[in-house]
């Protein structure tokens, strides 16, 4: 059976997110993780996409990176749905209105069509907040892995 995620994006275009990913990783101290959920469960179909973000915030342990800098980008393909999470340390530092603004720039991009280039954006812009407020430390060790995570 072929996967719902190929009618979206291909092996090329994952790699090139977990690519971009890394790259913006060696200039922050943040970590971003994008995990692409196919659709929801039957015991989820009640959840909102935030109450689902949450939960896989905790089961990937985000919220455990030592400064508190993780950010979760997660989507639920089936449902046309996506969510931004950051954790506390981001929270004190950046409003909540740039994740509005990233969130609004990689709609765009979904809706020509352009999937892969979408997630890129969010991480690309992601990772410009996150470097411009949690610079790269000389101890810095990557603490969630970099590669999309899909469930």
């Amino acid at each position: 059976m072929k996967k719902l995620i190929y009618n979206y994006v291909n092996d090329d275009d994952l790699l090139r997110i977990t690519n971009k990913i890394k790259e913006y990783e060696k200039l922050t101290a943040g970590e971003i993780c994008v995990s692409i959920r196919e659709r929801k469960s039957f015991l989820q179909w009640r959840k909102t996409v935030d109450e689902l973000a949450k939960r896989e915030f905790a089961r990937l342990g985000i919220g455990k990176t030592r400064d508190k800098t993780g950010i979760l980008i997660y989507m639920i393909l089936k449902e046309r749905q996506f969510y931004i999470l950051t954790d506390s340390a981001i929270n004190d530092k950046v409003t909540e209105n740039t994740w509005h603004k990233i969130k609004d720039g990689m709609q765009e991009f979904f809706i020509k069509g352009m999937f892969a280039k979408g997630i890129i954006h969010g991480v690309e812009e992601t990772g410009k907040v996150l470097a411009e407020h949690f610079p790269v430390k000389p101890d810095d060790t990557n603490e969630i892995p970099d590669e999309v995570i899909i469930n």
